[in-house]
């Protein structure tokens, strides 16, 4: 025991060592990130200095956090090597636990049409503050089933206009969880804003609106069906829309073992001359299905509960005219429409998990939302 002492003394010196990190530069001073990456132990940080930074596809498979060290519209810059008809992604997670805060992807490309900002294989990632442009897909994960993809505050937007490509802006494969709360997605092309195949979805005070512009098909397309809760969401499909679909779930039929949506205080628009709101096949997943709608609001003509086969309470369709200013992203209520304090509190229709503790904010992010003396139906109390 005595000769072990020294050996157990080492280990604990080691394990309490603080964290290193690395300072990136996009001329390659101090490190470039190859070497940073080369050299980074689990726990370590990377840090990347603002500018851009020619993108030759990364592996990641340690336990890093890896930042940009400014804000706004100094944060580094990955943009993909157009000539690399190979790529898959900018970056690969792959069987590590990774955080990514602050940096903007761009420009990806591949020979099979499916390149990523960043692709996750396996393991965790979580993204913060982050930003996906023009990537013919923003984030895609693979198929392992204890693989987590957290997003917070983040935008996602102008995917390449290729006939026939179907980008989406994030894709989520038959992983164990995903998680969208804060963040903005937009201008699309054909494809969808948010695809999961995951066992469980959580979509929570998002702002995933197409604009008038957008020419996405789904907004949020869940085919697998899953255990999914969409709570608190600015969703909305543009007039040039692929597909008067704004939320799918279930088309693909039963791949897990509990399928269960959950519809809580969103604000549903549609830009196009007739929406479907909610197309809900809850006859392919199986007996046991459960699809529940609370306190939803619809903006535009469409139909919302038709072929959905779930329960509805406290669910109003609206006007353009009644909200704030849709064309410049104020979604909110007038304080004048006779929808303000109409529904019943969520947590007496569905029960807690219904309950809004929060509302998306431009530009990204969101706030906390205390229950009001009255609710209103949609994602904005304010």
């Amino acid at each position: 025991m005595r000769a072990l002492f020294p050996l157990f003394v080492m280990f604990c010196v080691a394990s309490a060592a603080p964290a290193a990190t690395l300072v990136v530069g996009p001329g390659g001073a101090p490190l470039d990130l190859a070497q940073a990456l080369a050299q980074a132990q689990d726990g370590d940080v990377i840090e990347l200095l603002p500018g851009r930074y020619n993108g030759e596809p990364m592996l990641i498979n340690k336990r890093l956090t890896l930042r940009g060290g400014e804000g706004g519209a100094q944060r580094p810059v990955l943009v993909a090597d157009a000539k690399n008809a190979e790529l898959r992604a900018i970056w690969t997670v792959r069987d590590a636990e990774v955080t990514v805060e602050n940096i903007e992807f761009s420009g990806a490309r591949g020979r099979n049409g499916s390149a990523a900002g960043i692709r996750l294989d396996s393991g965790k990632l979580t993204l913060r503050r982050c930003a996906f442009f023009d990537n013919e897909v923003g984030v895609v994960t693979g198929n392992n089933e204890t693989t987590e993809l957290v997003v917070e505050d983040s935008e996602f937007g102008r995917t390449p206009q290729v006939v026939g490509g179907l980008f989406h802006q994030l894709y989520a494969g038959r992983i164990h969880r995903v998680s969208i709360r804060g963040s903005r997605f937009h201008s699309g092309f054909e494809g969808h804003l948010i695809k999961s195949r995951a066992r469980q979805t959580l979509i929570a005070y998002n702002l995933v609106y197409d604009g008038q512009d957008g020419q996405s098909s789904y907004e949020v397309d869940l085919p697998a069906g899953g255990d999914a809760v969409l709570i608190g969401n600015i969703i909305g499909q543009g007039r040039g829309t692929q597909n008067p679909v704004v939320v799918s779930y279930g088309v693909e039929g039963r791949t897990w073992p509990r399928n269960r949506l959950l519809l809580s205080h969103n604000t549903l628009i549609s830009d196009a001359p007739l929406a479907w709101y909610l197309r809900a096949w809850a006859d392919r997943l199986g007996a046991g299905t459960e699809v529940r709608a609370v306190n939803n609001l619809t903006v535009g003509a469409g139909v919302f509960t038709l072929g959905a086969g779930g329960r509805f309470d406290g669910n109003w369709p609206a006007l353009r005219s009644m909200l704030d200013d849709p064309a410049m992203l104020a979604f909110e209520l007038r304080p004048d429409t006779s929808l303000r304090g109409r529904v019943d509190p969520p947590g007496g229709l569905a029960g807690d998990e219904a309950v809004p503790t929060a509302e998306f904010v431009l530009p990204i992010g969101t706030r906390p939302l205390a229950p009001p003396a009255t609710w209103s139906p949609g994602a904005l109390q304010r």
